[in-house]
């Protein structure tokens, strides 16, 4: 019988096609550690499975891998189920996963144990760190997703307690690889921009896989290094996650954080209103009493009636200074005054009475301009002469200048 000649892409393709058609390996569930990750730009994944014997290729497309709920990572124990096929180009046999999942809780559970641990150990968890939350925030910072059902609860919870408090919402995926990563960019974001007094972050239940993100370092040391309060309501009230002991404060759910993180509105107005009608003046009542009893005590003191005694005695030296001041002032103005008298009196003799009673007379116009010098006299012009008993007036009928008069 003569043997047939196969070419080398013949050869893959029936070997491929023997591989596809069989049932027990369409559906297989394949459980190893994985080897030599790699994510591609493109979003694909390529890997091995291995087990102490023997290793398979692996590849998973972007469409199955952005399902996946954590960060594969080499060393890691996995059950992935897909289909085992021949990649006819290369001659490659290789698994084409669909789904992958870790290999049950208890690995898990033992990576938590192991951070926890850690972190506990280098003081992520000390009560002394932990910070007191505002009575009344000025802004309620939220991480959350922003498609989810625990946002709409704290909203609800919110707006119900306090209707006009400030949110501000920093979205961030809840669960998948990328969400350890979103989350604490999401409460550093917070942080950076400051508005918010408190930061509130939460995610609805799931199972452990569901809830791992709130597992991981990056959201961890994010809180850990918020300057803001941070509040986590992760899961149900059972549900503890890393992220809840580094927290601030840990809530059971996302609606216990939203009615932790503000007061009640009404309620609070009636304690401000008990402290202004009520308290406040029962309080400063006490305050006066105490404050009047210190100083009624410090009055009794010698310090005290040192000061007294010393004040007293410089009123005394002030109302001494102040007499004697007043007598200097008296004194001057005696002396002023008596000067003044005496000048008067001497300048008496001069006064325009005196001068007309003495034959001096004024001479003026008739519109009452005194008339000094001869120049401001004309021929013809009306006169007026003041004397000491009287006044006349006279017509100037000839003016004679100081020469010619003297000649004269």
């Amino acid at each position: 019988m003569q043997q047939r000649t196969l070419s080398v892409s013949q050869l893959n393709e029936y070997v491929g096609g023997l591989l596809g058609r069989d049932p027990l390996l369409r559906g297989l569930n394949v459980q190893g550690e994985l080897s030599g990750f790699k994510r591609h730009t493109s979003g694909h994944m390529y890997f091995s499975l291995k087990d102490e014997n023997a290793l398979v290729r692996c590849v998973m497309f972007r469409q199955d891998a952005q399902d996946i709920n954590f960060r594969p990572t080499d060393g890691m124990q996995v059950v992935v189920e897909g289909r085992a096929a021949m990649y006819a180009a290369s001659g490659q046999f290789q698994l084409y996963v669909q789904q992958m999942r870790q290999q049950g809780e208890g690995e898990l559970y033992r990576r938590f144990l192991l951070l926890k641990t850690k972190l506990e150990a280098q003081g992520y968890f000390s009560q002394e760190r932990k910070r007191s939350l505002p009575l009344l925030p000025t802004c309620v910072g939220i991480v959350t997703s922003a498609t989810g059902a625990a946002l709409q609860d704290i909203l609800n919870v919110i707006g119900r307690r306090f209707p006009k408090m400030n949110v501000l919402l920093c979205p961030a995926l809840v669960q998948g690889v990328d969400a350890a990563d979103e989350i604490a960019a999401a409460i550093r974001a917070l942080n950076q921009n400051k508005r918010a007094s408190v930061i509130i972050v939460a995610r609805g239940g799931g199972s452990m896989e569901d809830l791992w993100a709130f597992n991981e370092m990056p959201v961890a040391q994010a809180i850990y290094d918020s300057e803001i309060p941070v509040i986590t309501g992760v899961g149900h009230e059972t549900d503890f996650t890393i992220a809840d002991f580094v927290a601030d404060y840990r809530a059971p759910t996302p609606s216990a954080a939203a009615e932790i993180s503000v007061p009640e509105y009404d309620t609070l107005m009636q304690h401000v209103d008990e402290l202004y009608s009520k308290r406040l003046p029962n309080a400063l009542e006490n305050c006066i009493s105490q404050k009047r009893s210190k100083l009624d005590m410090l009055i009794k003191t010698r310090e005290f009636l040192a000061v007294e005694h010393h004040i007293n005695v410089l009123n005394e030296r002030l109302l001494l200074a102040n007499q004697k001041l007043n007598a200097n002032i008296e004194k001057v103005l005696r002396e002023r005054r008596s000067r003044l008298e005496n000048r008067l009196t001497a300048l008496a003799p001069l006064s325009v009475k005196n001068m007309l009673q003495r034959g001096f007379a004024v001479v003026s116009a008739t519109d009452g301009r005194p008339i000094k010098t001869i120049e401001q006299m004309k021929t013809g012009e009306t006169i007026k002469i003041s004397m000491h008993d009287g006044a006349a007036q006279a017509k100037i009928e000839q003016i004679q200048k100081g020469k010619e008069h003297n000649r004269a």
